[in-house]
Formats: C-alpha cells, structure tokens, sequence
C-alpha cells in the first residue's frame, strides 16, 4: 500500500500537536492521507502546523477544560463528517526534583494533564470512535514502565496511562474500538531541549540521553509518528498494547547504585 493511502479518507485527533512528537504524528497522518485535527492549548505552533500542511485544521483547545474537549469533538465531527482516531499526546514533564521538593498541587496539575485530559478527551470521542469502529493510541512514557530518577509524579502519570489503555482496550473490543499506546524513550525534541538547558551542564545531559540507546541516539518525532500510523492502520489484530520506541533503552543491566551514600552489607546473623 503507498504511503500516502495507508490511512486516506480517516480522521484524526492529535492532541498537544503543535510541536515535538505531536508535530510528528500530526506529519505522518497527513502523509498517510488522512486529514488531521491539530488540538494545541499553544496557538502559534498549531495555527503554523496548520499553514505548512495541507489536510490539516488548527482547533485552540485546553485538554484540562471539558468544555473545550467538547467543543473539539463537536467542531472535529461537524467539519468531517466522522471521527476515526484520536491521539493523546498532550502532557508534560516537569524539571528533576527529588521527592522532598514535590508538592501535591503541582501533582495534581499534571495528572489534570497527563492523565485526566487523555480521559475527558477519549470519554468523549468514543461515541463517534464506536460508530467508525476507530482506535485510541495514547502517547505514555517508557519511564512508566521501568521508573526514572527525580520523577515520582511524571511516572506515576505514565504508568497511570499505559494501565488505562488497558482498561479501555477491554472494555471498549464489544464495540470494535482499538485502544493502544507508545510509549517513547529518549526522542529530540524541544521539551526534551529545555528540560537538559535547565540542568548544571546541558551538554552533559544530552550526551547521556544519546548514549542511554542501544543504538546511539536519540529518536526523532518522526519514528514516533510511524509508530501511531502503523497501529491505527495496520495493526487490526492488535489492543491494549504497549509499544516501545525507544532505541533499545530499556536492554541490559546498569549501575544504579551509587547516587547517595554507600550501600553497606547487611549484617547475617550467626
């Protein structure tokens, strides 16, 4: 099948589209034929998504609002008739901190986003999704699955959206709906820029994010955008999956010991 017909005539849903991995999911549903729904709280990278590629409609929406997901939805069906694939990439990863300088509020705000967006967002497409027999593919994080340092709250989002894809994916096989996610590694993009600029020694950081990889390197939007094309059009057979894009991350043991005091040996009674 020919890129540019693999998924023509469908509509998608990408949230959080207007840069880095939404910005390359949004690339390789446009060139796989469908036409695309860019949902971005940030109205510069959407409305020039918008204006670069054709197919496309910008709609200004705030996931963590329940009016502006329904009005997503509404304006995304009244436009196109139909609704066949929704996307859940819009979340956020705050700066390291240590578990003593978290708080509950800003834990809260970014389940609001990471977690309870994804929700409102796929609660109220499915509707439209059962009428199509469309899928869900939400965007989590190989962190939710294998843990990172000085971030308690983000991965307990993350685990939190791949046990819900889960959840969804049985319940919603009656209707002939698909739910999925991947979840990314290490994958350049500007959020990933920012977070190593705010660390002592950014070049540093970089160079420890490329050297995490099997393959020596980072992964690129694009390679996480092929990935969502391939399960919303060609993985029929597949529900309630977790599929890695992550350059071989998680292979093999590391040193993870040594970040605070020595470990001392536990004392064997005689």
């Amino acid at each position: 099948m020919a890129a540019g017909t693999r998924y023509a005539g469908k509509v998608v849903v990408v949230t959080g589209g207007g840069r880095g991995i939404g910005a390359g999911i949004v690339r390789a549903f446009v060139e796989s034929g469908a036409q695309v729904v860019i949902c971005d709280k940030d109205e510069s990278g959407g409305r020039a998504l918008e204006r670069e590629l054709p197919g496309t409609a910008f709609l200004l929406c705030d996931v963590t609002r329940e009016e502006d997901v329904r009005t997503l939805i509404s304006e995304t069906v009244h436009r196109f008739g139909h609704l066949d694939c929704v996307v859940n990439n819009a979340g956020y990863h705050p700066p390291p901190q240590w578990p003593e300088e978290t708080s509950a509020q800003d834990f809260r705000q970014l389940l609001e986003l990471n977690l309870l967006g994804l929700y409102t967002v796929t609660k109220l497409a499915l509707p439209h999704l059962r009428k199509s027999r469309g899928n869900v593919i939400n965007i989590s994080s190989l962190v939710g699955m294998i843990g990172q340092t000085q971030a308690v709250p983000y991965v307990a989002t993350k685990g939190a959206v791949t046990a819900m894809t889960k959840a969804l994916a049985l319940d919603e096989s009656q209707y002939g709906v698909r739910v999925n996610c991947i979840s990314p590694g290490n994958i350049w993009t500007p959020l990933w820029e920012e977070l190593a600029a705010a660390t002592p020694d950014p070049t540093a950081t970089i160079q420890e994010g490329t050297l995490a990889q099997p393959l020596g390197r980072m992964g690129q939007p694009a390679e996480v955008g092929a990935a969502a094309v391939f399960l919303a059009s060609e993985a029929s057979f597949c529900t309630g999956i977790e599929l890695l894009v992550t350059g071989g991350a998680e292979l093999g043991f590391g040193c993870k010991a040594g970040r605070g005091a020595p470990l001392e040996a536990p004392t064997i009674p005689s």
